[in-house]
Parts: structure tokens; C-alpha cells; sequence
């Protein structure tokens, strides 16, 4: 049986990828983990933030995605991203324009982050049917002065920033608006495409680390709301507890995934940010986030046993928190009309 779409599951990481890693340095303070999306290397009196990720389900805006999803994981560490590097892949055929427009679009969102281009890679390559580009994001900082998502604690409160699924609500306005037409109106369509602008967590991540307090943070991207609360939680050897009630879904969202019939807490969500944050540091936070007009809501705590991973529903009845196998944004894509 091959593998499902997406992320590699966790114990093909475990049992193949982290056990091919090459000669152990000194400088690498912390390499590939399950939860952990960049590594840190301590050069001198600095630690350097390294994220790479590929865009590879999104057509619309791939060269902007690129850029700020890489972005977004260094500065969940705390730190601001200020280099990226880019490996574009194009399928045969390709023109000018797609090379232009890709360049155009990682142009934008690099000059609005602060970032520079420093380099990378451009080719077009047999056998693939849409774009790919690879983006590799940095950022420095003074030695330790950082946060990783395996750092919550036990008792910690979870925040989430935003609303879920908003990657994925945005792709699929985009990619499937033929096919949403025939339910949705223009308007919300209009809407859920305008979500492509929220998906930048930078400054919320950096607003919440200079707040204090905060003891983790991580972006859900693929897996959506509830697999980035599962990496959090592997991360940080915890379990977890959500709360549906409190989890905020945009009326976009909402109607975009009841048309595909696919889950919100399991559709790509960048834009999002999940904090671990010590109880009294928590109202603190939210304050410092609503002040910087960035919604937020606390969804959940985390337990002291890892076996944990639960979801009280609206209804009052508790059940285990689903660990999406693949991203249901690729469900979605997947299906015909």
C-alpha cells in the first residue's frame, strides 16, 4: 500500500528518515524531530532558525504561499525570518509568464516580511503536472533566546490565533471555484479567496514571544488545526484536551468544507498560530494579540499524559481528537464536478 498524500506519517520519520541523517555536529542544537518544522544551529554567539517547505496543493499563489509558510516557521521559534531561498520546479512547457509570475509573487510577500532573497534554484523538470517551489526560510537570534514547539507544559493553555482551515478555505476558493459556484455565493467566495491575506503568523508569533509567557508555538499547516495539535503535544510529550465550543470556524469555511464534505479542525490551516502558554502569562497574551488586531481564543489545555489527546464536544460527550492520515485538503482536490 503507498503512501497517503502529504506529510510522510510519523513512523516512517521515526524509523527511516531520522535514522539517515549524515554525521552529528555540535553546531546543530536541534535537528529533525516529529512536531518540530526548523532546526536550530548555534554559529558564535547566535542561533540560526532553519525552515524548509514545499508549496505543492495550491496553483493560485504559490510564489506568495512559498514565502510566507516558510516564514511562518521560523517565527514560530520567536524569531524574525530575514533570508529565504527558493528551488522552483516547473512542469514541461512551462512559459515566461509562470516563471514571472511565481517571482513576481515571492518579490511581494519577501519586501512585506522584511526578507531577502538570497538565492536558489529554477528548472523545469519532466513528468510534473503543476509548479513546485521549495522555499527555505532563516532567521537569527541571540544564543537560546527562542521557544520550539516541544516546549508546552502540562497545565499550559492553548491558544489558537484566528480561525481554522484558513489555507485550505483559500486554495480551495481558488483552485475549485467552478465546482463551489454551484452552492456558494459569489460573495462568499469572494470572501474565502480574500483568506489567502490572513496566512502570515509572524507577527502574532513575535507579538506573543515578546509578551513573555509563552512557552511553545507551532503553525498547523497540513493536518490542519488537529494535527498541528497532535505535533505540538508529540513535541512536548503531553496529551491534550480541546474544547469544540471554543474552536472559531468561518462562515467561508464552514460552507467550503460541508460542500466537500471533509472536516475543518483537519484542513490546511496556516494562518493559524497555537500557543503554549503559562496559565497567568495567558490573559496577558490575548490582550497583546486583541491589541494588535489579531483575534484569538483559548481552545484547549494540555495534560500530563501523553496517552490523552481528547475533544469535548458541544454536545457535552468527549472523544478522542482525531489525528488526520492526510490532509483533507487533498480529499477535497480529489474530487471531480
Amino acid at each position: 500500500m503507498g503512501l497517503p498524500f502529504g506529510k510522510i506519517p510519523v513512523d516512517v520519520l521515526r524509523e527511516v528518515v531520522f535514522k539517515n541523517l549524515g554525521v552529528k555536529r555540535e553546531e546543530v542544537v536541534l535537528g529533525p524531530s516529529v512536531g518540530i518544522d526548523g532546526a536550530v544551529i548555534n554559529v558564535g554567539n547566535k542561533s540560526l532558525i532553519v525552515s524548509m517547505d514545499p508549496i505543492t496543493g495550491a496553483l493560485e499563489r504559490i510564489g506568495w504561499l512559498a514565502v510566507n509558510i516558510n516564514a511562518n516557521d521560523v517565527s514560530t521559534f520567536g524569531v524574525e525570518p530575514t533570508f529565504f531561498f527558493s528551488c522552483i520546479l516547473l512542469p514541461e512547457n512551462s512559459q515566461r509568464k509562470t516563471v514571472e509570475t511565481i517571482c513576481v509573487q515571492m518579490n511581494e510577500a519577501a519586501k512585506k516580511l522584511g526578507m531577502t532573497i538570497a538565492g536558489g534554484h529554477c528548472e523545469v523538470t519532466p513528468g510534473l503536472v503543476h509548479p513546485i517551489v521549495i522555499g527555505c526560510a532563516m532567521g537569527t537570534t541571540e544564543k537560546g533566546n527562542y521557544v520550539t514547539a516541544g516546549g508546552a507544559k502540562a497545565e499550559d493553555r492553548l491558544i489558537l490565533t484566528k480561525t481554522v482551515g484558513i489555507e485550505g478555505t483559500a486554495i480551495l476558493a481558488s483552485d475549485k471555484e467552478k465546482q463551489l459556484r454551484k452552492a456558494l455565493k459569489t460573495s462568499t467566495l469572494e470572501n474565502a479567496k480574500k483568506f489567502f491575506s490572513q496566512i502570515s503568523v509572524a507577527r502574532e508569533a513575535i507579538t506573543a514571544f515578546k509578551t513573555g509567557g509563552v512557552n511553545a508555538m507551532h503553525d498547523p499547516t497540513e493536518g490542519g488545526v488537529a494535527g498541528g495539535i497532535h505535533e505540538m503535544a508529540d513535541a512536548s510529550n503531553l496529551g491534550v484536551q480541546i474544547f469544540e465550543e471554543k474552536i472559531p470556524v468561518a462562515e467561508e469555511t464552514l460552507r467550503v468544507c460541508n460542500f466537500f464534505k471533509i472536516d475543518p479542525l483537519c484542513l490546511i490551516a496556516s494562518g493559524s498560530l497555537l500557543i503554549a502558554a503559562r496559565k497567568n502569562f495567558m490573559n496577558k497574551i490575548m490582550r497583546g494579540l486583541r491589541d494588535s488586531g489579531i483575534s484569538a481564543s483559548v481552545i484547549g489545555e494540555f495534560l500530563p499524559s501523553p496517552r490523552k489527546r481528547l475533544i469535548k464536544r458541544k454536545d457535552g460527550s468527549e472523544g478522542e481528537l482525531i489525528r488526520p492520515t492526510s490532509d483533507h485538503l487533498w480529499l477535497a482536490l480529489s474530487q471531480q464536478g
